[in-house]
């Protein structure tokens, strides 16, 4: 049978037809997403963001992420603005001038609980940047005289501070990632970083004029600072700080809690984009095309050809000793990003051993605070990334002490024979 046309329809009967017409002919248009009278907007809340970047190689996924597009990709306009120091980087987050930015694991542990001088403001950690890639620097004058054991340091620290000269160590930021690599380092050779030697804090970019005038006899940073270093002939790489710990958290992409819970279409976008950046780093193809990107002045500053050796696993410690590293600084694989809870519980017992917290710590619940697994995974379904998971597995420091995180955490932080503990 026939539909009649509608003219010929009753006046109800054609009114319906028409209106049944038109939102076909409308749907039939309309993208997946679309549900009733609400379109389902997936687009960032804050299209427009600002990223703080400290001058180092493990800045790179979220510089390449601008420079190449990824961030683009999903929906964000991207600055980058580098940072003159640490500092500076926390506080540019805290007030607003940044939306997310490039941090120390501990920076946010210590922002969320007010320590060391961080204004009380909680942030958390979606993403972990990137695994391994820092180096403990000694100065020129040790080379063939202290290795990679720190114990064959302590005769100098024991005779300088006997002549009341005790020797100076740079760190980058005090609840750091290098303040506790170096601490952990020195504590490991029988020397107490708070009574036996001058820890002082100098920004990443500055560590190697500082060593050139004498300023300090030995500093812990990430790259490319520790092969300049020795291209520039003042120092040797005494220890990596994957030598320390293999394949250790380094760098975090940070929110504050606030923006997080305001902006979640953001911080999904922001991190949709570090995977797809960080997979394209992990292919070491890729890596002279890093080192174009980031060398720049407004970046790292630094000769691509001394940022790229390190990066391939060509490591040369500046002291004889060479070797392929097969854990060189990396960005995606070896479910290197999901923020693991059992990280900022290691770095809370650090800061307890080494008295920045006066008492036990909530270990747990500072950690579930901080590292925000749950945003993680969301950003990844979407992308169909489902091999990433938490892990709570434990491991062994290059000193024998194994750290189980779910164990007791408390009697972890005081089982070190050098500390700083008050109670």
């Amino acid at each position: 049978m026939k539909k009649k046309p509608a003219s010929s329809l009753p006046d109800s009967s054609r009114r319906r037809f028409l209106k049944q017409t038109a939102a076909g002919a409308v749907l039939a248009g309309l993208p997946t997403g679309w549900e009733g009278r609400v379109f389902a907007d997936d687009s960032p809340e804050t299209p427009n963001c600002r990223c703080g970047i400290i001058a180092l190689t493990d800045c790179s996924p979220f510089v390449v992420g601008a420079e190449k597009g990824f961030f683009k990709k999903h929906g964000l306009n991207v600055t980058i603005a580098k940072g003159a120091n640490w500092a500076a980087i926390r506080d540019s987050l805290s007030n607003g001038d940044n939306q997310f930015t490039h941090m120390l694991i501990g920076m946010p542990i210590a922002s969320t609980m007010g320590l060391l001088g961080s204004p009380k403001k909680p942030i958390v950690i979606p993403w972990l940047v990137n695994r391994n890639g820092q180096a403990i620097t000694l100065k020129a004058e040790w080379n063939g005289k202290v290795g990679a054991d720190p114990k064959a340091l302590k005769p100098f620290v024991d005779k300088a501070k006997s002549l009341g000269e005790p020797l100076s160590f740079a760190i980058t930021f005090p609840p750091g990632t290098h303040a506790m690599w170096m601490r952990y380092y020195l504590g490991a050779g029988g020397v107490n970083p708070d009574k036996d030697v001058a820890l002082i804090t100098v920004p990443p970019a500055q560590m190697v004029a500082n060593m050139k005038i004498g300023k300090m006899d030995g500093f812990c940073v990430g790259e490319p600072w520790n092969a300049r270093s020795i291209a520039d002939k003042i120092g040797f790489t005494s220890v990596t700080t994957q030598d320390i710990w293999k394949d250790h958290p380094e760098k975090v992409c940070a929110f504050t809690a606030e923006f997080a819970e305001k902006n979640p279409k953001t911080v999904k976008a922001v991190l949709k984009g570090l995977h797809e950046t960080s997979v394209w780093l992990d292919d070491l193809h890729n890596r002279p095309e890093q080192c174009d990107i980031v060398s720049k002045p407004n970046f790292i500053n630094c000769q691509k050809e001394v940022i790229l050796g390190r990066l391939l696993g060509n490591l040369d410690y500046g002291d004889g000793r060479k070797l392929k590293d097969e854990f060189y600084m990396h960005f995606s694989k070896r479910n290197c990003n999901f923020p693991q809870p059992k990280y900022a519980k290691w770095w809370l017992t650090q800061f307890r051993r080494w008295g920045m917290v006066p008492s036990a710590p909530d270990y747990e619940g500072v950690a579930k605070q901080v590292m925000r697994g749950d945003l993680y995974a969301e950003a990844m379904k979407e992308l169909g990334v489902t091999d990433r998971t938490q892990d709570d597995s434990g491991w062994e420091m290059f000193d024998g002490v194994k750290f189980d995180p779910k164990g007791d955490l408390e009697a972890y932080a005081k089982k070190f024979a050098v500390h700083s503990l008050k109670t």
